[in-house]
């Protein structure tokens, strides 16, 4: 079955069970973070690698937005009993029911991504956010003409000021004096929620001289990039390529291959290979990088290519060693 008709079950107060009542059994399942299935980043990457799944096997996957934090356990439990496995929830914010489930359903396998769970039946996929970032904020720092860049993350979280801090390192290996400012879309995870704040935050920002702006917010994170667009100057997407949004104002995007990961646990599943685990993904793995395509081509220098080649082979042969904000929750630049 397909679950736009299960999102606007739960929605209109339809019990869980009720809807999953003729759910095939032994599929995949996928249930979004907030930001939902269309949030032209995190949560769209793990779309697109389901429906990389579906294409090239035939088999089904089904999947459901949430509407609030009280449905996240509810939702587990009853995926896992109605026997879908692997259950892959992408974010942070689903680690403490998954802890409480897992071990419920033994037999059943769960994916999170971005936190590590540990229990014998949960893989747990994370990447290492700071090398993405480091070589995005290369490009941030090259393409700025007036020496402040800028960064919005959602909120004060220790995974988004990984993003943070190797944004600022990759621009300061570029140019030690540059001024990097950080200002939070909100207090807390109701913020990847909220592109009129952040569009606000931007406008501070712009106000104040950046000319390039880094987005750490989700799905409010549209409003950093249409704020930098309108005033004529350069954001960068976060999670999945989000060149296409503004082409000509969106200078790259810091992807993260949460696709790929969604992808890799469904097909471990399928053929029988799936292991637990904590799994990391960083830029020897192709997990995480910076976008360069047709969107972004008249906007990237030859120079600022081969920049960002250099950083990546460095980081990759552990020549350049990017610091991990979560480490000792402090940035060295």
């Amino acid at each position: 079955m397909t679950f736009s008709t299960f999102t606007k079950a739960v929605a209109g107060g339809v019990a869980l069970s009720a809807v999953l009542a003729g759910a095939a059994f032994a599929d995949p399942a996928l249930i979004y973070d907030g930001g939902g299935k269309f949030d032209k980043s995190f949560n769209e990457s793990a779309y697109t690698g389901a429906e990389k799944y579906k294409a090239e096997t035939g088999g089904s996957y089904s999947d459901l937005e949430i509407t609030g934090d009280a449905q996240r356990e509810q939702a587990l439990r009853q995926f896992a009993t109605k026997g879908f496995s692997p259950i892959l929830v992408p974010g942070f914010s689903w680690a403490t029911a998954l802890e409480t489930v897992a071990p419920d359903f033994p037999d059943t396998h769960f994916v999170i991504i971005d936190s590590v769970v540990d229990q014998p039946n949960v893989r747990s996929v994370v990447f290492k956010e700071q090398e993405g970032s480091y070589l995005v904020g290369i490009l941030a720092a090259m393409k700025s003409e007036t020496g402040k860049i800028g960064v919005v993350p959602a909120f004060n979280f220790e995974l988004l000021e990984k993003f943070a801090c190797g944004y600022a390192q990759g621009a300061k290996s570029v140019n030690p004096d540059i001024e990097v400012l950080e200002t939070y879309v909100g207090a807390g995870f109701d913020a990847f929620n909220d592109p009129a704040k952040a569009a606000e935050v931007t406008k501070s920002q712009l106000d104040q001289g950046v000319d390039v702006v880094f987005q750490v917010a989700g799905g409010a994170g549209a409003g950093v990039l249409q704020a930098a667009a309108d005033a004529g100057k350069f954001g960068i997407g976060v999670d999945s390529n989000q060149n296409y949004i503004h082409p000509g104002n969106v200078l790259t995007s810091m992807t993260k291959r949460v696709d790929v990961a969604t992808f890799d646990a469904f097909m471990d599943e399928k053929n029988g290979t799936f292991t637990p685990g904590v799994v990391v993904l960083g830029l020897a793995e192709a997990g995480v990088g910076a976008a360069f395509d047709e969107f972004n081509a008249d906007l990237i220098t030859p120079e600022m290519t081969a920049a960002v080649e250099a950083a990546t082979a460095k980081i990759v042969s552990g020549e350049i060693m990017v610091h991990d904000f979560s480490t000792d929750k402090a940035c060295p630049v």
